[in-house]
């Protein structure tokens, strides 16, 4: 099924480019970009969802304007050096909760805040350390996590999908207590195949010392595109008893999939506002409807 782009979607995929665009340039520039923009989404098969954009919008911005590709470079490595800085203290902080695997979700979905794309100009390190405080207070829905202690439990095989730089030490932390837990399990992360956005990559995975098996989904997109998964990847998804999403991308991209997967993200769009009847910020365990 997937989230679809709707009207409100490419409104705001639009405007939020144009912005971009009138701050690196002329009006005249910033029009023929937005030509560009238009002619790309009459274009894109029918019903791809805001993702499927993303590898396009960026060589867009890098033919028109010299933009890097990589242009959210530095906030990575911020983002990185950030998470490993705390680290020690954020391990001991899930590892003394009463639930220690609870304890690493309610921090891995707090690190869905470190999202330079979604949340452009509005992340602030100061602030991420104001709300580490109060991390373990979260409240999620605890039948779906339940649900999903109780399948881990049961099976063999965990494929963890991640979304951002510096997130992805946050979901470290989750996953070892998630190794300590459920011993038998084998836990695999999956990173992006290249740049995309301020999404994690393989490099990524280096610069936190993830110590599970990684691979990569084979292309640039932010999210999880099916059709578009390396051969390893697919494998993986194929074979995983539970597979758990970070980032509304992944939500956008395999909503419906009919995998046995659970959604981690912070509502961060009016999209997802309406779809889940949540104010923006606010945390999220989904699980997939078959």
């Amino acid at each position: 099924m997937t989230f679809s782009m709707d009207s409100e979607c490419l409104e705001c995929h639009l405007r939020r480019n144009l912005e971009l665009a009138r701050s690196l340039g002329s009006e005249e520039q910033a029009t023929a970009f937005a030509r560009d923009l238009m002619r790309m989404y009459l274009e894109a098969p029918e019903g791809v969802s805001s993702p499927w954009f993303a590898p396009g919008t960026a060589r867009l911005l890098h033919q028109r304007y010299g933009l890097d590709l990589d242009r959210f470079r530095q906030e990575k490595a911020d983002s990185n050096r950030f998470v490993m800085e705390r680290f020690g203290q954020l391990e001991q902080k899930a590892a003394s909760a009463p639930d220690p695997v609870l304890a690493g979700l309610q921090l891995a979905i707090l690190g869905n805040y470190l999202d330079f794309s979604a949340l452009r100009g509005q992340v602030s390190f100061e602030k991420l350390e104001e709300m580490l405080d109060s991390a373990l207070d979260m409240e999620l829905d605890r039948q779906i996590y339940g649900d999903l202690c109780r399948e881990l439990a049961a099976g063999k095989n965990l494929l963890y999908l991640t979304d951002n730089a510096g997130e992805i030490g946050f979901d470290r932390i989750f996953a070892q207590e998630l190794a300590k837990r459920y011993p038998d399990l084998t836990i695999t992360f999956c990173v992006r195949g290249g740049i995309a956005q301020n999404d994690a990559t393989r490099e990524d995975a280096k610069a936190v010392g993830l110590p599970f098996p990684v691979i990569d989904n084979g292309n640039c997109i932010p999210g999880t595109q099916l059709d578009m998964l390396s051969q390893e990847a697919k494998e993986a998804l194929e074979a995983a008893d539970v597979v758990f999403a970070k980032g509304m991308a992944n939500v956008e991209t395999m909503y419906g999939c009919g995998y046995n997967v659970y959604y981690a993200f912070l509502v961060k769009c009016r999209l997802f506002m309406k779809r889940f009847g949540k104010p923006l910020m606010t945390p999220m365990l989904v699980k997939e409807r078959k």
